[in-house]
């Protein structure tokens, strides 16, 4: 079964900068994404029936302090697909955060898990829909961006199981049509800088 594990990102979609980018992407077809902003920390192609996923996170992220990452840069790419993503993304990640993604990926490989897609770190904010635009054209707009520097603690790391066609990013509190969504199963509290666990509870998403 294909799998995802992702670091959610509040990132608020009516902030200045975001309706400016908007704003400058007007004139091109764009399926903003308006919430469930995540970093992609693996895309896992096959997971293996019995792969303890939780005992991986656990023995990586209990001691592990919560991230704090500075975002500063907005800019797009193109997937294999063909398809234009705009995504925000940060200048200097840290060492530690680059160190225990690595690890993580490494031991679900170890544990049997496929992964074709290499960890880039990057926060989807659209889809470009229209074929008549090309990357670099599409690169000088998001260029004209000035996204203000801004640091978010990320204490949200959600695991989901894919089951239909197309990944639908919605709200964990909405229902999505062909997956099912896991409540986060692992948080960095608030109060304490460290990860803890809570329940996971499955969200079934109705027919």
């Amino acid at each position: 079964m294909k799998c995802y594990l992702e670091i959610e990102v509040p990132v608020r979609y009516d902030a200045l900068w975001f309706k400016e980018l908007r704003d400058a992407c007007k004139d091109v077809d764009v399926r903003w994404q308006r919430a469930w902003h995540h970093i992609t920390m693996a895309f896992l192609d096959e997971m293996p029936a019995g792969v303890n996923f939780r005992g991986i996170l656990d023995r990586h992220l209990k001691h592990y302090q919560a991230p704090e990452l500075t975002f500063d840069k907005v800019d797009s790419f193109s997937t294999k697909s063909g398809m234009h993503i705009i995504y925000l993304s940060v200048t200097h990640v840290p060492k530690d955060f680059e160190a225990i993604v690595q690890a993580i990926r490494n031991d679900f490989e170890t544990a049997g898990c496929k992964m074709q897609s290499a960890f880039k770190l990057h926060v989807t904010l659209g889809r470009v829909t229209d074929a008549a635009i090309n990357v670099r054209a599409l690169q000088r707009i998001t260029a004209s961006i000035q996204s203000p520097p801004f640091t978010l603690k990320l204490q949200k790391i959600n695991f989901r199981i894919f089951q239909g066609k197309t990944p639908h990013t919605t709200p964990s509190s909405h229902s999505s049509r062909g997956m099912e969504n896991y409540l986060p199963m692992q948080k960095w509290e608030k109060i304490s800088p460290r990860m803890s666990s809570v329940e996971i509870s499955p969200v079934i998403s109705p027919r």
